[in-house]
C-alpha cells in the first residue's frame, strides 16, 4: 500500500502541494466550532453564536464555486491568493471585533466575508493532482489521499480549536485558523509549477479568434454548464442528503453522551467516525477497483446508510464508537468516488468548479443536518437525533438510484482530461483498465 501512495508523492512537486494544502484546509474544520464556542464565551448567546456560524457556512456555499469558476478560467494563484488573504484579514477582524463586543451586525458580515473568499482547497489540490498525474488509476489514488487528508483536518481541527478556545483566550482559536490557512495557502500558491494551467471560456476564444488570434481547444463538454452535466447533479444530491447525516449524526452523538452523562467524551467518539474513513481512503487507494464507478458510488452510499441505521441502537459510547468506525470506513471511498465521476464528467475548463460544486453541497448538507438534528433532539432526545440520521443515510442511496442513468455514463478515460485528445475519447473505454 505505501509503494501506491509513494509513486504519486515522489512526482515533483506532489509532496509539497499536497502538504501545504494539507494546512490551508484546517480552517474548514476549525472556523464553525471556534466560532461558537468564541462568541458563546464573550456574548454569553448559543444563539448569537450559531447564527454567526451559520453565515459563513453559507458564505462559503456562495462563495466557493464563483472562486471556482474564475480559478478555472483565470488561474489558482491569480484569483486565490488575493481571496485568501481578504478571507484571513476578515477573520483577524472577527477576533478583533468579538474581542471588543462589536454589535452582532459588524460580527455577521465579517463572518460572511471569512467565507465569501475562502474557497476550496481540497478543490485546488486534487485539481493540481490531474494535472500531474496520467492515468485514471492514478488520479484514484490521489483523490484517496486526499480524502485521507480531509480526515487528518476534520479528527485534529476541531479538537485543536476547542483546546485553544477554552484554555487561552476565546478568541485563539480563529487566529490559528488563520496562521493554518495564510501559511499552507502561500506555501501552496507559491509553488506554480504544478498549477494547472487556465483555460478559457469558449466566449473569449471566440473573441481572440476574431482578433487574429488561433482559438483555444475546446471540447463539446465546454459549452454546457457544470450543473447541467446529469452525472455531477447527481452526485450533488448524494452529498448534500450524506451531509445532512454527518451534520445530524455531530448533534445526537454529542446528545447521546450528555444523556449518560458523559458529554467531555463526544469528541473522543466522533473521532471514532473520522478514523474509520481514514483508514478506509488508504486502503481504498492503494488499489484498482475494476467495477464501473457508479457500482462503487451506490455501494458506498448503501453502506453508510446500513451503518447509520444501526447507530440508534447503540446501548453504551464504547458501542457506539465501534459502530461509528466501521459506518465511516464507507465514507472516504464514497467521497472519492463522488469526485472522481465529478473528475471525468466535465471538461478540463471545469474541473476545479465542478469539484467546488460537490464539495459545497456537502457543507450546506452538514449545516442542515445540523439545524434539523437539533430539533429532532428537542422533540425526542438522541433517539429521534438518530432516525434523522438513518433517513438522511436512506434519502443519499434514494438519490443515487434517482441518477443512475446519467452515472452510468461516468468513466475513467485512458488518458485524463488535461490531455486535448479527451475531448473525442470513446465513452466506452474500460473502467480502470489493466
Amino acid at each position: 500500500m505505501s509503494s501506491t501512495y509513494a509513486t504519486i508523492l515522489r512526482r515533483p512537486g506532489a509532496l509539497g502541494f499536497s502538504i501545504a494544502g494539507l494546512l490551508a484546509r484546517f480552517p474548514m474544520s476549525m472556523v464553525g466550532i471556534s466560532t461558537i464556542l468564541a462568541i458563546q464565551e464573550l456574548y454569553g448567546s448559543y444563539s448569537a453564536a450559531g447564527t454567526v456560524s451559520a453565515v459563513n457556512v453559507v458564505a462559503v456555499a456562495v462563495g466557493a464555486p464563483v472562486l471556482a469558476r474564475l480559478v478555472d478560467a483565470y488561474g489558482q494563484s491569480r484569483i486565490m491568493l488575493p481571496a485568501m488573504l481578504g478571507s484571513a484579514a476578515a477573520l483577524v477582524g472577527l477576533a478583533v471585533a468579538a474581542q471588543a463586543h462589536a454589535p452582532l451586525g459588524v460580527l455577521l458580515v465579517l463572518s460572511a466575508l471569512a467565507g465569501l473568499l475562502a474557497g476550496s482547497f481540497g478543490s485546488l489540490v486534487r485539481s493540481r493532482w490531474t494535472t500531474i498525474l496520467t492515468t485514471p488509476e492514478q488520479v484514484h489514488t490521489a483523490f484517496s489521499l486526499e480524502a485521507a487528508f480531509d480526515e487528518v483536518a476534520f479528527i485534529i481541527g476541531p479538537v485543536l480549536a476547542t483546546v485553544l478556545c477554552t484554555s487561552l483566550p476565546p478568541t485563539s482559536g480563529w487566529i490559528a485558523a488563520v496562521a493554518l490557512q495564510l501559511g499552507g495557502g502561500l506555501w501552496f500558491f507559491s509553488q506554480r509549477a504544478t498549477e494547472p494551467t487556465p483555460h478559457r471560456r469558449r466566449r473569449e476564444a471566440r473573441a481572440g479568434a476574431s482578433a487574429g488570434a488561433a482559438p483555444e481547444p475546446t471540447s463539446g463538454q465546454a459549452t454546457v454548464p457544470v450543473l447541467r452535466h446529469g452525472a455531477v447533479v447527481a452526485v450533488i444530491a448524494v452529498f448534500l442528503a450524506s451531509g445532512a447525516m454527518f451534520g445530524a449524526n455531530d448533534v445526537a452523538a454529542v446528545a447521546f453522551a450528555t444523556e449518560l452523562g458523559r458529554k467531555s467524551a463526544s469528541g473522543v467518539v466522533l473521532a471514532a467516525w473520522g478514523v474509520g474513513s481514514f483508514t478506509a481512503a488508504l486502503v481504498y487507494g492503494s488499489r484498482s477497483w475494476h467495477r464501473p464507478l457508479w457500482q462503487q458510488f451506490l455501494f458506498g452510499a448503501t453502506a453508510l446508510a446500513v451503518g447509520a441505521s444501526t447507530l440508534m441502537f447503540a446501548p453504551n459510547l464504547v458501542v457506539l464508537g465501534m459502530l461509528m468506525a466501521l459506518t465511516g470506513m464507507a465514507i472516504a471511498p464514497t467521497v472519492t468516488t463522488g469526485n472522481t465521476i465529478t473528475q471525468v464528467s466535465v471538461a478540463p475548463s471545469q474541473l476545479t468548479e465542478g469539484l467546488a460544486w460537490v464539495g459545497t453541497a456537502m457543507n450546506i448538507g452538514v449545516s442542515l443536518g445540523s439545524m434539523f438534528g437539533g430539533h429532532a433532539i428537542d422533540a425526542a432526545d438522541s433517539h429521534g437525533g438518530y432516525l434523522l440520521v438513518a433517513a438522511m443515510g436512506w434519502l443519499a442511496v434514494v438519490m443515487c438510484l434517482a441518477g443512475l442513468r446519467t452515472l452510468r455514463h461516468a468513466r475513467p478515460h485512458h488518458v485524463l482530461p488535461a490531455s486535448p485528445q479527451v475531448a473525442d475519447a470513446d465513452p466506452g473505454l474500460p473502467v480502470h483498465p489493466a
